[in-house]
């Protein structure tokens, strides 16, 4: 790229695109705008299907409701869990790489930009693809987010719904390679003059170990899906219960990892906001780096815990290595823990939800470990315990990582401050119906409530715990629809002029990010702004003390 006149962006050779314009944000390679598009695309989908769980907890929230039929119903959960983790956590994720890891780095730009900008146009028409299938006469695909042969092939779920969905799915993903593929490179070719390895911020960390998983564990989806559609265009393909249980292996190989995926990020994003709001270096920097690796290495071991009810899994064996990923995880809680004690602790947006996400997701982690145990996953297999866990786990922690994330920078994206009090607003709305939601599932799934059920009766017993879970999830649209008005309303007085402007370090951040402008220029620094010296894992922070002490020698020698 070359620069182009005042007012314009050169994205190829051929003629400058106005900057502002559709044509030169669809096309554009800064990865900035890339990030931007992936983050926004997977927030707006992020609504969508949001909208269908609150479908499904009003069907709930009584006893033989029947607002929607059984067959409607599956395709609400189907598409709900399906959007949730292949259109927008783990896209999510990926687009933060795209926009922070080359200015975390120092680096003028991503590797392969063109490349990136492909993977993010595959992730959208994956996404249009697999939301067709509404569109067709016999509905969407409505076999779960894991779509189980042969229950999914051609005799049993006819119709274009279930081959929309392997297409969107299979684009999508790989989108997604296609843009980790991009970070990890730019993270491995990029660096700035004196980034070393153990220089580079922990969210940067954060994404090498993402990156890996991504490109280890995601080409095994593909290969299921491959599968999958071949037994839908023959479906004695599936007739033998080898090739069912061989798909199980395949997807669950992608689908633990992918779980770290949409973890790894967000609890990144946590631990730079509690370091930057308790005025603290990150504490067990080193150790934290080692368990990021760790468990991203033993993420690829721990897929057969989600077979023990088949009797085709080595119990004893993925039973410890799920047991053993306590080990990365302790080191970690405890960094962010260490970070807190004895800081100086500011209690801003961003800083509410990450303190929110440290014992949320410790509920959805420790019922992790109860769920990879054989004995207690015989009973609570199928049922709304796995719910609960899940949720806790992608909602109470990563779902939180996320807002944390998109507060602390969105001033550095946007060039200015969002409203503190709609913030606040959207983050007590947020615990409060995340734990009302999501606590009486635990009690449901115990009593034996089946998850993927469209109504019960009266007579179960379940009454009074689904009714509670729909409030929550009342409350949690409305703190949604706080945070979606508050970015909205904000971004509009923004172009009218009247937001209030961010200074280039709202917050007194530790990376590179925050010595560059708000929102960063098209290369992300300047001769006017340079790189600083990278000194450790939090250049500014050790700018910051080194003229505080060079202050204190001045006022001692005056």
């Amino acid at each position: 790229m070359t620069a182009a006149p005042t007012g314009t962006v050169r994205e190829t050779t051929g003629k400058p695109v106005p900057p502002g314009s559709w044509a030169g944000w669809v096309t554009s390679t800064d990865h900035k705008r890339i990030g931007l598009l992936t983050i926004g695309t997977s927030l707006v989908l992020f609504v969508l299907v949001g909208v269908l769980a609150l479908i499904m907890r009003t069907q709930l929230a009584r006893p033989e409701q029947h607002l929607v039929d059984a067959h409607t119903y599956n395709q609400l959960f189907t598409i709900h869990g399906s959007g949730m983790i292949y259109l927008v956590l783990t896209p999510f994720a990926i687009g933060m790489g795209v926009y922070l890891v080359p200015l975390q780095i120092g680096a003028p730009g991503i590797a392969i930009p063109r490349l990136t900008l492909l993977g993010y146009w595959l992730y959208v028409f994956g996404a249009v693809v697999m939301l067709a299938g509404f569109a067709t006469p016999s509905g969407a695909h409505a076999d779960g987010w894991f779509s189980y042969p042969p229950m999914a092939d051609s005799d049993h779920s006819p119709g274009a719904g279930p081959d929309l969905w392997i297409a969107g799915v299979f684009l999508a993903t790989t989108g997604t390679i296609v843009m980790g593929w991009a970070v990890l490179w730019t993270v491995l070719r990029k660096r700035t003059q004196g980034m070393t390895m153990l220089r580079l911020p922990v969210f940067s960390w954060s994404m090498i170990a993402t990156c890996l998983m991504v490109i280890g564990a995601f080409p095994a989806l593909l290969a299921a899906l491959i599968l999958l559609a071949a037994g839908r265009a023959d479906p004695s393909v599936f007739a033998s219960n080898t090739w069912n249980i061989g798909y199980q292996h395949l997807f669950w190989f992608y689908g633990h990892p992918v779980v770290y995926v949409m973890f790894f990020p967000y609890l990144a994003a946590v631990a730079e906001v509690l370091a930057v709001f308790s005025g603290r270096r990150f504490f067990g920097y080193t150790g934290t780096v080692l368990s990021l690796l760790v468990f991203a290495a033993l993420s690829m071991s721990v897929w057969g815990h989600h077979m023990f009810a088949t009797g085709q899994a080595a119990n004893d064996y993925y039973s410890l290595t799920s047991i053993a990923l306590l080990v990365p995880a302790g080191v970690e809680y405890f960094g962010m823990l260490g970070t807190l004690l004895g800081g100086r602790l500011r209690f801003r947006t961003p800083m509410l939800f990450a303190l929110a996400f440290v014992p949320q997701f410790l509920i959805g982690g420790l019922t992790g470990i109860m769920v990879g145990t054989p004995v207690i996953d015989y009973h609570v297999t199928d049922s709304y315990f796995v719910v609960a866990h899940l949720h806790y786990v992608l909602f109470a922690g990563s779902a939180f990582g996320l807002f944390a994330a998109v507060y602390f920078w969105f001033p550095k994206v946007t060039g200015v401050m969002f409203d503190e009090r709609g913030g606040r607003l959207h983050f007590w709305l947020l615990v409060t119906g995340t734990n009302l939601t999501f606590l009486p599932m635990f009690a449901l799934g115990y009593e034996g409530m089946p998850r993927r059920v469209v109504t019960y009766a009266a007579f179960d017993g379940f009454a009074l715990m689904n009714l509670l879970s729909s409030i929550g999830a009342a409350f949690l649209a409305a703190g949604t629809a706080v945070f979606v008005v508050n970015i909205l309303w904000t971004l509009r007085r923004r172009a009218h002029g009247r937001a209030e402007p961010a200074p280039d370090d709202p917050w007194e951040g530790h990376s590179l990010e925050w010595a560059t402008s708000s929102p960063p220029p098209r290369y992300n620094f300047t001769p006017e702004r340079p790189v600083p010296p990278i000194t450790s894992f939090a250049p500014l922070l050790d700018l910051r003390q080194r003229r505080q002490r060079e202050r204190a020698g001045e006022g001692s020698r005056s």
